[in-house]
């Protein structure tokens, strides 16, 4: 049987392993539909005008078209939030849930133009079309764009086991979601620099509400980068 829920994009979308924790958090059943990211059908453009992935489908609204479908990792979450109050991942305090509103959006947007258009994209996307892996560009945000991001998130952590509360809320999903990126790339941030984030990260990486993605994106990246790339 399929499940109500489809998501279409590709596991190593930062945006697809997020909105896949979230799921899983929740506990909810779903199907995933890949999306070539670099020749996107027509089909998938109606869906998502702007060309991002991923894209959710409820099946139980519509089964085709554009109709039942969400576009945005954040708006679908947004929507899963309602869809399936708990386990809630977005605080019921107001400010809590403004900061956490602020973190995803620091991952999704500050982490991801650094880490993932300037480390993984550079690398990852040569590669899949048989070209030299741009180090240069990877090195440059690895060592010089990236560190201040790992400051800031660092002490906000301030040596606690999660962003905000006691309980895993978005942030916590988003900014895991980021490292993961350049984690498969070149590696795990300094530990001796960033150990509360270093820290974080490995906890949310073990967490089972990760472990669909990871094992698809395991499958993928080792037959292209069997070894990381050192960056330093």
């Amino acid at each position: 049987m399929t499940a109500s829920l489809v998501l279409y994009g590709s596991p190593l979308s930062p945006f697809q392993r997020k909105v896949e924790a979230v799921m899983a958090l929740k506990g909810l059943d779903y199907d995933c539909e890949d999306v070539n990211v670099m020749g996107m059908p027509d089909w998938y453009k109606e869906i998502s005008p702007l060309g991002r992935i991923p894209s959710l489908r409820d099946r139980d609204i519509a089964e085709e078209g554009a109709a039942g479908t969400i576009t945005d990792s954040s708006a679908i979450c947004g929507y899963l939030e309602k869809r399936q109050p708990e386990p809630a991942v977005y605080p019921v305090d107001a400010f809590d849930h403004g900061r956490a509103l602020w973190l995803e959006e620091f991952a999704d947007t500050g982490m991801a133009m650094v880490g993932g258009m300037g480390v993984f994209r550079p690398i990852i996307f040569n590669l899949f079309q048989r070209k030299d892996p741009d180090l240069e560009t990877a090195r440059k945000s690895w060592n010089e764009k990236l560190p201040p991001l790992y400051d800031y998130l660092e002490a906000q952590l301030d040596g606690r086991p999660h962003f905000i509360g006691d309980a895993i809320t978005i942030a916590d999903i988003a900014v895991a979601s980021q490292i993961a990126q350049t984690d498969m790339i070149a590696g795990l941030p300094d530990k001796s620099r960033w150990p509360g984030l270093v820290a974080h990260y490995q906890a949310m990486r073990a967490h089972e509400c990760f472990q669909r993605n990871n094992a698809g994106c395991d499958k993928i990246i080792a037959k292209v980068v069997p070894e990381k790339f050192d960056l330093s």
